[in-house]
């Protein structure tokens, strides 16, 4: 494990978040460079992803790696450095520290302690992603990762079902096949969402379809499922009243029945598409909880 020397008394130093490039290295403001080449140390994600910026830059920093399985224990000595006057910055890999990335053990323990801490805002993709979606952005969700396991994954969706705002998720390229189909089968074929891969990059490219569009443009592209990938879902669309009479129809057989046999019951005895009534089927039994 890393470990700290012990600084000079002095008065208080600064923690400053520094965003980093998503992909482009030329996207580091000015602002960021001067910081990076004049703190006394830089916590970074990964050492060797950080050596290209570096590189870029001309600048070799003092470097301590902070991770997830490192910083909570590490924690306590930084926030001792900066109470003794040192200036340091934190970064990720790529884009905005504490944003799916390490950092919020120690921000908390400076709050807590009452440590300056001041921020470089710069590239960040959810929100470049967002922009670029064509998806509205006046009121949005972001939701990280989503669990890998798909029983917890589906449970996760199963929540969401009814939010209203556009949504943001980030997705490994392994999974995005499978989160996407998910969302299509619990959410509805039909609602808007749109693909952002390789942000910034020289092969950035945003896939605008609805979900049931991007699975099968995904499915007949498999070269597409590669990169860093960024996912935006519109909301969910206000209750029709096609929903309603599903809901109607649905509730009193779920009561009675296992969930496959009142979806059948109820598209026969309506004529309701059988994947619609099941999404349906599935929200309702997700708002009863477990019995």
């Amino acid at each position: 494990m890393d470990s700290l020397t012990e600084p000079a008394a002095g008065v208080a130093g600064q923690l400053t978040i520094i965003a980093t490039p998503i992909g482009n290295l030329d996207d580091l403001s000015l602002r960021a460079q001067r910081a990076i080449s004049s703190a006394a140390l830089i916590l970074v994600e990964d050492r060797r992803h950080a050596q290209r910026l570096f590189q870029h830059l001309g600048v070799r920093p003092k470097t301590l790696a902070l991770h997830e399985h490192n910083e909570r224990a590490l924690a306590p000595q930084i926030a001792q450095r900066i109470a003794a006057g040192e200036h340091i910055a934190l970064l990720s890999d790529a884009g905005m520290p504490l944003i799916s990335d390490p950092g919020f053990p120690l921000l908390a323990l400076l709050r807590e302690r009452q440590l300056p801490v001041t921020i470089i805002p710069g590239p960040n993709a959810a929100l470049a992603a967002l922009a670029l979606s064509g998806l509205p952005s006046d009121r949005f969700s972001f939701e990280g990762f989503l669990p890998a396991k798909a029983g917890a994954r589906r449970a996760r969706l199963q929540a969401l079902q009814r939010e209203a705002r556009s949504m943001i998720f980030y997705e490994a390229p392994h999974r995005i096949g499978e989160t996407l189909a998910d969302m299509a089968e619990l959410w509805g074929p039909d609602r808007g969402a749109a693909l952002c891969r390789e942000l910034t990059k020289m092969y950035e490219e945003c896939l605008r379809d609805s979900l049931g569009g991007l699975v099968a443009l995904l499915q007949a592209h498999p070269d597409k499922v590669r990169g860093e990938m960024t996912l935006v879902v519109a909301g969910a669309p206000e209750q029709t009243q096609e929903v309603t009479d599903a809901d109607q129809l649905l509730s009193p057989l779920l009561a009675e029945l296992p969930l496959a046999q009142a979806v059948r019951i109820a598209a026969n005895q309506s004529g309701m598409a059988h994947r619609f009534l099941y999404a349906r089927a599935l929200v309702l039994t997700s708002d009863q909880g477990p019995a």
